[in-house]
């Protein structure tokens, strides 16, 4: 199966999102898609506002362990196709850090593989955020 590019830097665009979704439509025997989009939260945390999350991995472990869960996706769910995309770099508020689009005949499946990917990325691929607060201090972040 051929790489896939995974890692964008920075943001990811609203455009880049239309972009993904628009290639779809000539794709007739897809019935289904679904979307999750991760976004960066302001959270409170000590009194203190998150302003952005950069974003570092090591970029060849993650690689390998998102080319796991793709193929285990594929075996495991009857799906036409499957992207992933997670930003690298500085990250703010209220943009988009982490896309996942999946797609098949019926919309089960899609909803099943979506959550799966997700959860699988979260526990298993060496993706690191650092909170920044607006004081510019920051701290790494915790999974939740």
């Amino acid at each position: 199966m051929k790489k896939k590019k995974v890692f964008i830097k920075g943001a990811i665009s609203p455009e880049f999102i239309s972009e993904s979704i628009a290639k779809h439509q000539s794709k007739h025997s897809i019935g289904a898609h679904n979307i999750f989009l991760g976004q960066v939260r302001a959270d409170e945390i000590s009194d203190r506002t998150v302003e952005a999350i950069e974003y570092s991995c090591y970029e060849e472990l993650a690689d390998k362990k998102l080319f796991e869960i793709r193929e285990s996706t594929f075996e495991k769910f009857d799906l036409t196709c499957m992207h992933i995309y997670h930003s690298l770099g500085l990250v703010k508020a209220g943009e988009i850090c982490f896309f996942v689009f999946v797609s098949s005949k019926r919309r089960k499946e899609v909803y099943e593989a979506t959550e799966y990917v997700v959860n699988r990325v979260k526990e298993d691929v060496p993706i690191f955020g650092k909170e920044i607060f607006k004081d510019q201090s920051h701290q790494w972040k915790v999974n939740s």
